[in-house]
């Protein structure tokens, strides 16, 4: 097997858009979001919005530099540039930290889905056969993974329009419903919007900022774009309001149509919500669709770690290893290793296969939340670094520029906080910190090899 250390650019705007749908449209919205719902009951809609602005300000942050500059190991690459080696190094070990936990979550709500139809089938059977599969996707050509990527996505995106239209009939006409519209006041007769309070919508922020994690995935994508100046604004310009369309309509319409506080977490609440009004094929397409939505989304987690350990192996933050690339452009080791890594969650599944979910949840969060601090940080030293008169002239610059920035800084910081404050997260903040830590005694070592 020939191999070079480049990768090959074989992602078009279409591929790159999808990719970014798959990798935030997942397990956060399809079974993350109960647990936001118990939370802070109809007023999660409230959350999602805010959740969707700030993702959209880090988006844009990331297209700027991107845009400018662009890498395949992104924003690792600009926390080394623009803040310090030490910067990109804690970044891009974080972002492979946090993409193999939600990877972890991802192919545990796959054995818990697939539980859905095969009760008696054991998770971690389901969990193991997923892991082979999306492996064995990933060893192909790039522009094999964005098709099939597109496929996932486009399927998953279809469904859920056709889900937010069929809930708008049966609200409003009755259709599904013995010609009875079911109204929205669910929205507000369980205690009200506000059920939980202002208090109750804040703290299930940290819920919804986990179902966006996943979105920086367009950051990396820049290093194989065919034409990233115009592929990249694209899809970022497009990708935060379908986002926000999706998780706010479809929770909109699942809430009117079934009351929110008996929204379970023993499965979807999209399949749940179908099953309690009988309409049991519904149930069942649905769940059809959430299993593609977690395949979308592990996918994206084998590509997103793939890359970043190939950028961080050629800035000498990894093995030198990992940038080994097959003759079609693919850094198999990579791929290999976190295949390896993925069937860790097949052992957690056969220890516990009910507690996995929210404590990887709250993992995950703190690690997405620390990248995208490190995204805006990035950012502003960016700016900084190139002066009021160079930023000027960006061809795709963040509205407000570091103003903008610092706001999602603070806001992103209170996610922390909100982690903390919760006994069953809390534990997820003493491994993250200790993580951290474990990498600032790790970099000495790191530097004396580099």
């Amino acid at each position: 097997m020939q191999e070079t250390n480049k990768l090959k650019r074989g992602l078009s705007t279409r591929h790159i858009r999808f990719m970014a749908l798959g990798s935030a449209i997942g397990t956060g919205l399809f079974y993350g979001s109960a647990d936001a719902i118990k939370m802070a009951g109809p007023s999660v809609l409230l959350a999602y919005i805010i959740g969707g602005a700030v993702a959209y300000i880090i988006m844009r942050a990331l297209g700027e530099m991107s845009v400018n500059n662009p890498q395949a190991s992104s924003f690792s690459r600009y926390a080394q540039d623009y803040l310090g080696p030490l910067a990109g190094y804690i970044t891009g070990w974080t972002y492979c930290f946090e993409i193999l936990i939600v990877a972890i979550a991802d192919v545990t709500a796959f054995g818990i889905y697939m539980g859905v139809w095969f009760p008696e089938v054991p998770h971690w059977i389901w969990v193991l056969s997923v892991v082979l599969i999306i492996g064995a996707i990933n060893l192909m050509s790039v522009k094999v993974f964005g098709e099939v990527e597109f496929w996932f996505s486009f399927f998953k995106v279809a469904t859920i329009i056709i889900m937010i239209i069929a809930g708008f009939g049966m609200i409003f006409w009755g259709i599904g419903n013995g010609g009875q519209p079911t109204g929205i006041h669910n929205l507000w007769t369980n205690g009200g919007f506000f059920a939980h309070g202002v208090v109750g919508m804040l703290l299930s922020l940290q819920m919804v900022m986990f179902a966006y994690g996943g979105i920086e995935i367009i950051g990396i994508t820049a290093g194989e774009a065919k034409d990233p100046s115009k592929s990249i604004p694209r899809a970022i310009n497009s990708v935060p309001w379908r986002i926000l369309v999706f998780y706010v309509g479809t929770l909109f319409v699942i809430m009117s149509i079934y009351p929110w506080n008996q929204v379970g977490t023993a499965g979807s609440p999209f399949v749940l919500t179908f099953q309690h009004l009988g309409i049991a094929a519904a149930a069942s397409i649905l769940n059809f669709v959430v299993l593609t939505a977690s395949l979308s989304a592990i996918n994206s987690d084998v590509f997103g770690v793939g890359r970043m350990l190939h950028g961080m192996a050629q800035q000498g933050h990894a093995p030198k290893m990992f940038m080994k690339v097959s003759e079609r452009g693919i850094p198999w080791v990579t791929v290999l290793v976190m295949m390896v890594a993925m069937l860790v969650a097949v052992y957690l599944n056969y220890l516990m296969p009910e507690k996995v979910f929210l404590v990887i949840a709250s993992l995950a969060t703190f690690a997405t939340v620390w990248v995208w601090i490190m995204i805006l940080l990035s950012q502003i030293a960016f700016r900084r670094k190139i002066g009021k008169q160079e930023a000027g002239k960006l061809q795709f610059a963040l509205p407000g520029g570091s103003t903008t920035a610092w706001v999602g800084v603070i806001f992103l910081a209170f996610i922390i906080v909100l982690i903390g404050y919760f006994p069953d997260t809390r534990v997820s903040l003493y491994v993250g910190f200790a993580w951290i830590v474990l990498l600032l005694l790790a970099w000495p070592l790191v530097k004396r090899n580099k």
